[in-house]
C-alpha cells in the first residue's frame, strides 16, 4: 500500500525539512517553506524490471566527431573542438570576458544562435561592432523562458547555441525564481534533452564570484559534459581558459588569451609574452617556470621588503597564497637566519597570473632574500622547487619540460633540486640546490 510522506521544501534553494519553519536555514529567506508530499512504495523484484547489460568487448569504439571553432586556444582546451550534442558550461567572474569569447566563437561557426537573457539585441550588436565581427549567419534572440528556447532550437537546429546567462533562464513548469538552484537544474536538464537529438552544441554561461554563490556553476557541473572556466585579473591583460571536466577529452590543457579593445587575442607563446613586459633587473625580481595544464609558462616573481613603520609587519601577496607566504617567511627566518620579523614583505606574480603550485616556493624565497639583501639576481636565472618546513628543497615534476622552455627563451642558469636525475643542458647551467640555506650563496 502506497503511503504519502509529507516533506517541507524551500521554493528558493530547494532545501528540504521534516517540519515547517518560518525561515530557510540554508538560504536565509523567510516564508519560502512550503509543504509537499511524495508517494513511497516498496520496491519488489516482481514490479521492477532489471536493466539491460552489454559486455564491454561487444561494444564498438566510435571516434568523436568535432566541429572546429577556428580559435586554436579554445580548441586546445576543448580537446580538439566542439562535440555535436554536448553541453558546455563556461564559468567565470562577471566582466572577465565570457560574453566576448562566446560571440567571437559564434561568429566563426556557421548556423550559430546566441540567446541572451541579460543584454538586448542592440547591446550585443554594439559589442559585435566594437570587436569588428561581421557574420551573415549568426542569429540573435532575447529570451528567458526555457520552453521557448527549446522550441527555437528544435525549429532552427543550429550547429551552436549560446545561452548567456543561465542565471536569467526560468521554466514556467517549475516553482521558484530565475537563478534559484531548482530552476537552474530543471532548465539545464530540459536543455540537455533538447540538444542531444538535434546534435546541437550548447554553451551555457554561468557567473561565479570568488566567494561563490548558491546558484553558481557548481550547481551545474555534474549535469553538463564539459566545464571550462575563464580566469584572470580583470585589471590585467591576460586570461586563462581552463577545463575542469571534459567527457570527450583531457582536462590538462589551458588556453591563454590577451584582452584588448578589439576582443580576446590568442597568445601562442605565453612565456615570451610575459617576458616581453619585464622591466629592468631589480633586487627581488626572479623568474620561475610554472606548469599550466601541459604547458610550461615562465613568469616573473616580484618581492619588496621594506622596514616596517609599525610594530607589526605587513605581509601581502598578489597571485600567491598568503598562508603559504607566511610559512615560507617562517622557514627563511628559522632555517636561513634572515631577520625578517621587522620588515614588511609584499609579493606579486606579474601579469595577473596565479602561482598555485609548489614549484613557485623556491622562487618566492629567493626573491625575498634578494630584496632583503638588496642584490639583483640577474635576468637570465630561472628558479623552481618546493620548500619543506625543515628548509629542504624538494624535487618537482616535469623538470625536463621546464628546462626545455628555458632553453627556448634564451635563459642561462637554472636553480632547482635535480633529485636523482642527472640533468644536463648544452645551453643552460643547472645549479643543484638541496636546502634553503644555500640560497644565501646566490644573493
Amino acid at each position: 500500500m502506497n503511503k504519502n510522506v509529507s516533506i517541507f521544501k524551500c521554493s528558493s534553494c530547494d532545501a528540504q525539512y521534516s517540519k515547517w519553519t518560518g525561515r530557510c536555514l540554508e538560504c536565509g529567506k523567510w516564508g519560502t517553506i512550503v509543504e509537499s508530499s511524495k508517494p513511497q512504495s516498496p520496491i519488489s523484484k516482481s514490479t521492477v524490471p532489471a536493466a539491460k547489460t552489454v559486455k564491454l568487448e561487444e561494444i564498438k569504439s566510435e571516434g568523436v566527431r568535432r566541429v572546429k571553432t577556428n580559435i586554436d586556444e579554445l580548441d586546445r582546451v576543448l580537446g580538439g573542438g566542439l562535440v555535436p550534442g554536448s553541453l558546455i558550461l563556461l564559468g567565470g567572474e562577471p566582466g572577465i570576458g565570457k560574453s566576448t569569447l562566446t560571440i567571437e566563437m559564434a561568429a566563426k561557426i556557421q548556423n550559430a544562435l546566441v540567446i541572451s537573457g541579460e543584454e538586448s539585441i542592440g547591446q550585443i550588436k554594439l559589442r559585435a561592432d566594437r570587436l569588428n565581427i561581421n557574420s551573415k549567419s549568426l542569429e540573435l534572440a532575447n529570451e528567458t523562458n526555457i520552453e521557448i528556447i527549446i522550441a527555437t532550437i528544435l525549429t532552427k537546429k543550429p550547429t551552436l547555441v549560446i545561452i548567456d546567462s543561465m542565471q536569467t533562464i526560468f521554466s514556467a513548469e517549475v516553482e521558484g525564481e530565475a537563478g534559484s538552484p531548482t530552476q537552474i537544474r530543471a532548465c539545464t536538464t530540459k536543455l540537455l534533452e533538447a540538444v542531444k537529438p538535434t546534435q546541437t552544441t550548447a554553451v551555457i554561461v554561468g557567473h561565479v564570484t570568488k566567494e561563490g554563490i548558491v546558484a553558481g556553476p557548481k550547481t551545474l557541473e555534474h549535469l553538463v559534459d564539459t566545464v571550462v572556466y575563464l580566469e584572470g585579473d580583470r585589471h590585467h591583460f591576460y586570461r586563462i581558459l581552463r577545463t575542469v571536466k571534459n567527457r570527450f577529452g583531457s582536462t590538462d590543457e589551458v588556453g591563454v588569451f590577451q584582452m584588448h579593445e578589439g576582443g580576446l587575442r590568442e597568445v601562442k607563446n605565453p612565456s615570451a609574452a610575459f617576458l616581453s613586459e619585464r622591466g629592468e633587473n631589480l633586487p627581488g625580481n626572479v623568474l620561475t617556470c610554472l606548469i599550466e595544464g601541459t604547458r610550461p609558462l615562465i613568469v616573473e616573481v616580484q618581492a619588496l621588503v621594506t622596514k616596517t613603520a609599525f610594530g607589526y609587519p605587513t605581509r601581502k601577496a598578489s597571485g600567491f597564497d598568503l598562508n603559504r607566504l607566511h610559512v615560507l617567511i617562517a622557514v627563511l627566518q628559522k632555517r636561513a637566519k634572515l631577520q625578517l620579523e621587522s620588515y614588511d614583505i609584499h609579493i606579486n606574480i606579474a601579469g595577473g597570473l596565479t602561482a598555485d603550485e609548489p614549484a613557485a616556493d623556491l622562487a618566492i624565497a629567493l626573491a625575498i632574500a634578494s630584496a632583503y639583501k638588496d642584490k639583483p639576481l640577474g635576468g637570465d636565472l630561472v628558479v623552481f622547487g618546493e620548500i619543506g618546513l625543515g628548509g629542504e628543497v624538494r624535487p618537482i615534476v616535469q623538470v625536463e619540460k621546464r628546462i626545455k622552455e628555458c632553453e627556448q627563451l634564451g635563459m642561462k642558469r637554472i636553480l632547482t633540486n635535480t633529485g636523482s636525475k642527472k640533468l644536463t643542458s648544452s645551453k643552460l647551467k643547472i645549479l643543484d640546490i638541496k636546502n634553503i640555506q644555500e640560497i644565501i650563496k646566490h644573493t
